[in-house]
C-alpha cells in the first residue's frame, strides 16, 4: 500500500542521527526547535544535489544518502566548524520503500558519524530525483577565504583527482578490481575532512573545499584573499590507485580539475607546517604542500623547472559562459 507523504517521514526519517541534548523539537512539527549556545557563532550550509548532475542516476541509494550529508559537511569543515543539525528536502519521481530505506540508511550512518541530529525537512513528488540537505554547526574558530596571506604555503588534504576517474569507472561500466573499486568509493562516499579542520583552526590562515575542481577553487581562494596563488602540479598528491588507472598527465589533469574530491585546500605560514603536518597525521589525513601564496592575483601553475602551464579547463561550472 503507497504510504502518504507524513507516513514516510514517519517510517524513514524519524530518529536519523545522534541524539542531542540542544534539540528540543525534531521531525514531526511544522519547524524544528533547537537551543543554540550561548555566545557561540552558527555556521549554516545547503547543498542541492540533482540526479544525473551531482550524482550517477543509478548510483546505490545508500551512496546517495551518504554523500547529499558529506557534501555539506566538507563546507563545515572549511569552516573548521562543529556539525550539529541538518534539514533534508527531498524530491522523488517515486517512493520505492526499498530506495528510500537504502537512502535513509546512508544518510543516518554519516549523520551519527558526524554527532548530529536529522531535525526536519520535506519530501514531495517531482520528476527528477533531487535530494537538498542544510547543515548547521558551531564555528567558534572558523577559517574562512579570504585570510590567505602572501608567504603561506598552500596546501591540501588527501588525495586529487580519484572521484573524477571514480566517476569515468562508474559511467563506462568498468566497476571491477580492487584500484576501480577505491576510486569509485571516492566518488559515492567523499571524506569531509572535519577532524582535520578542526586541529588546524588556530594555525590555518584561510581554508575552502575542494568541490569543483582545485584550479576553482584556489581560484576562488585567490580572489576572496585578494592574493595569487601559485601551484606546483608536479607536488599534487596523487593516489596509487589513480596513478595505476591513469596515464601521468591524465592524472594531474584529473587532480587540478576533476573536482568532487571535497578535500580542504589551506593556505598556512611556512613555519607552521611542520606542526600543521603533525596534527594531519593524528587525524588521519596526509597534508601536503602544493604550491604558495604571493603578492597579486589569480591562479598560475609552474613547472620544476618554473615555467609556466596552461590548462584549457578550470573546474566544473552549472552554468558556463559561452565565448559565442
Amino acid at each position: 500500500m503507497a504510504l502518504s507523504e507524513f507516513e514516510l517521514i514517519e517510517r524513514y526519517f524519524t530518529g536519523i542521527g545522534t541524539s542531542r541534548d540542544d534539540v528540543i523539537l525534531a521531525v514531526g512539527d511544522d519547524t524544528a526547535l533547537v537551543a543554540p549556545q550561548t555566545g557561540r557563532h552558527l555556521a549554516l550550509s545547503l547543498d542541492t544535489l540533482v540526479a544525473g548532475v551531482h550524482f550517477p542516476v543509478d548510483a546505490p541509494a545508500e551512496t546517495v544518502g551518504y554523500k547529499s550529508l558529506a557534501v555539506n559537511l566538507s563546507d563545515l569543515a572549511a569552516m573548521a566548524a562543529e556539525p550539529a543539525w541538518l534539514l533534508l528536502a527531498l524530491t522523488l519521481p517515486q517512493a520505492d520503500p526499498d530506495w528510500l530505506e537504502r537512502f535513509a540508511g546512508g544518510l543516518a550512518a554519516l549523520a551519527n558519524e558526524a554527532g548530529m541530529a536529522l531535525v526536519g525537512g520535506d519530501i514531495s513528488r517531482g520528476q527528477a530525483l533531487t535530494v537538498t540537505v542544510q547543515v548547521a554547526g558551531y564555528a567558534d574558530r572558523p577559517l574562512r577565504r579570504d585570510g590567505a596571506r602572501p608567504g603561506d604555503g598552500l596546501y591540501v588534504s588527501g588525495t586529487l583527482g580519484d572521484a573524477a576517474l571514480g566517476l569515468q569507472l562508474w559511467q563506462g561500466g568498468q566497476r571491477e578490481g580492487s584500484d576501480a573499486h577505491s576510486l569509485i568509493e571516492r566518488l559515492h562516499r567523499p571524506s569531509p575532512r572535519i577532524a582535520l579542520a578542526q586541529a588546524l583552526a588556530d594555525l590555518a590562515n584561510a581554508a575552502i573545499d575542494v568541490s569543483d575542481g582545485l584550479l576553482a577553487d584556489a581560484a576562488h581562494l585567490a580572489e576572496r584573499s585578494a592574493v595569487a596563488v601559485v601551484i606546483e602540479p608536479h607536488r599534487l598528491p596523487l593516489s596509487s590507485a589513480l596513478r595505476r588507472s591513469a596515464s601521468a598527465p591524465q592524472a594531474t589533469t584529473l587532480a587540478l580539475t576533476g573536482g568532487d574530491d571535497y578535500e580542504l585546500c589551506l593556505s598556512l605560514p611556512l613555519d607552521q607546517e611542520g606542526a600543521a603536518k603533525a596534527l594531519a597525521r593524528q587525524a588521519g589525513v596526509i597534508l601536503t604542500r602544493i604550491g604558495r601564496v604571493e603578492n597579486g592575483c589569480g591562479v598560475r601553475l609552474i613547472s620544476t623547472t618554473g615555467e609556466t602551464l596552461t590548462y584549457a579547463r578550470h573546474g566544473y561550472n552549472h552554468f558556463p559562459v559561452s565565448s559565442g
